[in-house]
């Protein structure tokens, strides 16, 4: 009885005030995403160096994951049913745009790298050219597991996609084949983008010691490696969503599951998609200051810059 009536408080109550605290901080970094990308759009410069292409594809997967997660989190939220098809596209979108931002902070690391070991070619190799390829090839590489999991679930799956359902990875997928799928392609993902950015991070460091180098710019470029490293685990950390989330079902209270879902969602999932601005946008100078007039919509600068 107990139990029936703390749920029942919790729909009535709880869950709109989860919803409430849980879209302020995504739709503030949404506009402070948004902020960001016009401002990238705002100068040549910005379109035309590498680095900036880079962050601005961070910021445009990581806008995308917060908008996909709003729609997921909702449509749980009003338990609303729809039909197997359209929850897989959706389904499919979400994992597809969450294995993007990892890929871009290995490629990003790879342009530090290549711009403080072999400064005589970084106009030569990190071109805008070979810049948008290695975009292409991060989608091609994170669209692999979705369209995987998709050909399984048509070739032995006997669910119609007329058939309507509550849209979940656990109601959609439900054989022991697709959990052994993403468990695959995430270790192979994370553990290739780790070596990347840890061998990055390494031989900046050891450049960075040596006599020849730009010390300032190449302590702020292994520092900004060593950022990348921090958010990867993070991101990392949002894979133990699922696995954290299946085993609290069994052991504990339906009402302590649905606090304890909601501070996992928001700490795993939300949090590491909010901290691209706060990492990369702020540090950079000539960036932050073109932002910050945006941001306040030109009120703090008389001069627009």
């Amino acid at each position: 009885m107990y139990n029936t009536t703390g749920a029942t408080f919790q729909r009535l109550y709880g869950v709109p005030v989860k919803a409430v605290l849980y879209m302020t901080p995504c739709l503030l970094f949404l506009y402070v995403n948004g902020v960001m990308l016009f401002t990238l759009m705002s100068k040549p410069v910005f379109q035309e160096t590498t680095r900036y292409i880079l962050f601005g594809h961070l910021l445009f997967s990581d806008s995308l994951h917060l908008t996909m997660s709003m729609v997921m989190y909702m449509l749980a939220v009003i338990r609303l049913k729809m039909i197997s098809y359209v929850c897989m596209v959706m389904s499919c979108s979400a994992g597809i745009i969450a294995t993007i931002s990892p890929f871009n902070l290995a490629v990003m690391s790879l342009e530090r790298y290549v711009a403080i070991c072999f400064p005589l070619r970084h106009a030569q190799i990190a071109t805008c050219r070979r810049t948008h390829v290695a975009i292409a090839v991060m989608w091609v590489l994170g669209s692999l597991n979705s369209l995987i999991e998709v050909f399984v679930f048509v070739t032995i799956e006997s669910t119609p996609f007329t058939m309507q359902i509550f849209c979940s990875r656990y109601n959609l997928y439900t054989q022991q084949i697709y959990i052994e799928l993403n468990i695959a392609f995430t270790t192979l993902n994370f553990v290739t983008v780790g070596v990347i950015i840890i061998y990055t991070y390494i031989a900046i460091l050891v450049t960075a010691r040596s006599v020849s180098s730009d010390k300032t710019l190449a302590s702020k470029a292994h520092k900004t490696v060593l950022l990348h490293l921090i958010q990867l685990g993070l991101c990392l950390s949002s894979t133990l969503f699922n696995t954290i989330n299946t085993l609290i079902h069994w052991h504990m209270d339906p009402v302590v599951v649905m606090h304890i879902q909601y501070v996992l969602f928001v700490g795993l999932i939300i949090f590491p998609r909010c901290l691209s601005p706060l990492i990369y946008g702020l540090r950079d100078p000539t960036f932050k200051h073109v932002f910050k007039y945006y941001f306040a919509f030109g009120f703090r600068n008389s001069v627009k810059p």
